[in-house]
């Protein structure tokens, strides 16, 4: 799995891009929202997806960490496909369908070329809960971790605990220690009451 592209952008259009990494040009599939964030550069990094079948392997290109994110929360919906979820991105702003999700704005997100009345309310039924679990603003921003603790939360969250269960039994195993404790300890400590 590629994480990212960091090379010299060859070619630009608003959909797709391609890139030169060391001798190697990638043809990269963008939504509107990453084409308007790359402008000018000559240089270019992309936060890659890459969507493997049986008959072709396609690079989707995002321009921050966040895009991606929520493009990949919007594939996980049934009915959604990795093409689908482009158009989402560039019809509106990642954030402007995040905080359509968490409030449930089903016209909002109907008015996306090819999303219906059942896709819109599909998609706000299976990730209104994960994006409101997950807090404000989590997708469109990088977490920043202040703390062993705040990174050990995150990580625990991403394993698929709960916010509030995986904080309480942080504070059981800080209780219990001493000691500072390292990310690595927090999260084997934590497990062992979660």
């Amino acid at each position: 799995m590629y994480e990212y592209l960091n090379g010299k952008l060859i070619f630009k259009c608003p959909t797709y891009v391609v890139i030169d990494v060391n001798g190697v040009g990638y043809h990269v599939n963008i939504s509107l929202n990453t084409y308007s964030a790359i402008g000018d550069q000559e240089l270019c990094k992309l936060f890659v997806w890459q969507h493997v079948k049986e008959d072709a392997l396609t690079l989707y290109g995002f321009s921050d960490e966040g895009e991606r994110r929520l493009f990949l929360h919007l594939i996980n919906v049934s009915g959604i496909g990795p093409n689908t979820a482009r158009m989402m991105l560039s019809s509106i702003t990642p954030k402007e369908i995040q905080m359509a999700i968490v409030k449930g704005d089903v016209p909002l997100i109907q008015r996306i070329k090819g999303i219906g009345p059942k896709s819109a309310q599909r998609i706000i039924l299976e990730l209104q809960d994960k994006l409101k679990k997950e807090g404000p603003d989590t997708l469109t921003m990088m977490p920043q971790h202040d703390t062993a603790r705040e990174e050990a939360l995150s990580a625990l969250v991403m394993l698929g605990f709960a916010k509030n269960a995986a904080d309480k039994g942080l504070d059981q195993v800080m209780k219990g220690s001493e000691e500072n404790l390292s990310v690595e300890q927090l999260i084997k400590f934590a497990l062992k009451i979660l």
